[in-house]
């Protein structure tokens, strides 16, 4: 997976995501739009046939939002995986 940052100002990140999963973005996108800094969160699929997919964040400080969003949806997915763990091992 690559991220290219094509545009950054204060209150605004736009991402380029390339070989990457929307399904994983929808996830981070959720966990964004819970945070009560954050006013928008998007995420489309640039075209069918790319691989590129654009999250656009508008918050008080959009990469520190995008990170922190980044880490409670794999902290989300751990502890998923040691309840299916314990229900099937």
């Amino acid at each position: 997976m690559e991220v290219q940052l094509r545009d950054l100002t204060k209150k605004e990140a736009n991402l380029s995501i390339f070989g990457g999963d929307a399904a994983i973005l929808n996830v981070i996108q959720d966990e964004l739009l819970e945070s009560p800094g954050t006013k928008f969160a998007g995420v489309i699929t640039k075209h069918p046939l790319t691989d590129e997919i654009w999250m656009r964040v508008v918050s008080t400080n959009p990469l520190k939002d995008i990170i922190k969003a980044t880490s409670a949806a794999i902290e989300d997915t751990a502890e998923l995986k040691k309840l299916l763990v314990s229900k099937i091992g």
